[in-house]
């Protein structure tokens, strides 16, 4: 008796990790639903194992691709077993360097697109009562640095609410999980695929040394895109998969660093902030009593 292979479904597969992801998944003989905003750009991937390769035109900000990309993934392969929303880009920019527009698109992208595709998704998973969802975010989604405000926001999006979507779905059977990959040995990062923003003075020291980062890092990246697909995989196959992944030393290490300053602030400030309790003999209107009275003297 045959078994049907696994179907994974990948946004922004035609370049970085997502293509990496594509190419592993193939190679492991899974299905693979291949999704961009440009077909052209997934020609050789189809043409590389047709009978395994659907490849869909999806803008993550249009619900209607997802919609319509999910429906296709079904009628060609039966069902989805993984959601991958990898698609994505990133901004660099100090807050005030970065306009309301562009913080709002880096959001469409990052994080309502996941959100659009993944309620697409939804009832073909919890009418199969099974599958996983992966949301690639980023160390970014655990901390931020000056200059990356805009991306962070939006992964940091991502990631609360992939934790409110795995206790929702867990009763289904469905898996959330959350990626958060270091320095991949991608195009992320080549010269344009990073939007920057206009640099203003202030800022141009402050914000520089990220900014410079980001240009001297294309091509001497630490992470092999090929191995963090494999290490996805793995994380997925295990009894107990964990929520968040973190992918890459770089990434292990920050994060662990920021879980550590975080616990030793929390335990430097706990007394202060665990002070705030209500006095037991207080009445239960007590925090009424100040804003009477200030209600009073204004009056």
């Amino acid at each position: 008796m045959s078994t049907q292979p696994t179907t994974w479904f990948i946004t922004g597969a035609s370049s970085g990790y997502g293509l990496a992801l594509a190419r592993y998944a193939l190679g492991r003989g899974y299905n693979v639903v291949a999704t961009a905003r440009s077909l052209a750009k997934l020609e050789w991937l189809a043409a590389s194992a047709p009978d395994r390769v659907l490849t869909q035109t999806l803008d993550v900000t249009r619900s209607s691709d997802a919609v319509a990309a999910v429906e296709a993934a079904i009628a060609r392969f039966g069902r989805i077993d993984v959601l991958i929303n990898n698609a994505g880009y990133a901004i660099i920019g100090a807050v005030e360097e970065t306009s309301d527009a562009e913080f709002r698109t880096q959001m469409d992208t990052n994080f309502f697109g996941a959100l659009a595709v993944t309620r697409a998704a939804l009832p073909h998973f919890r009418a199969r009562k099974g599958g996983a969802i992966v949301n690639v975010s980023s160390m970014g989604g655990q901390m931020s640095f000056a200059g990356c405000g805009a991306y962070s926001a939006s992964k940091f999006a991502l990631e609360g609410m992939s934790e409110a979507l795995a206790h929702e779905l867990a009763p289904f059977g469905i898996r959330v999980m959350i990626v958060e990959p270091g320095a991949l040995r991608t195009n992320f990062s080549t010269p344009g695929a990073i939007k920057q923003m206009p640099v203003m003075p202030a800022y141009q020291d402050i914000v520089g040394s990220m900014r410079a980062l980001m240009d001297d890092m294309d091509g001497k990246q630490d992470g092999d895109p090929a191995k963090a697909a494999r290490a996805l995989d793995l994380a997925l196959q295990a009894d107990n998969p964990p929520l968040r992944l973190q992918v890459g030393i770089d990434a292990i290490g920050a994060v662990r660093a920021h879980a550590e300053h975080l616990l030793s602030d929390l335990a430097a400030w706990e007394k202060v902030g665990a002070d705030i309790r209500v006095e037991p003999d207080a009445p239960a209107n007590a925090w009424q009593a100040p804003l009477d009275r200030a209600t009073r003297d204004v009056a």
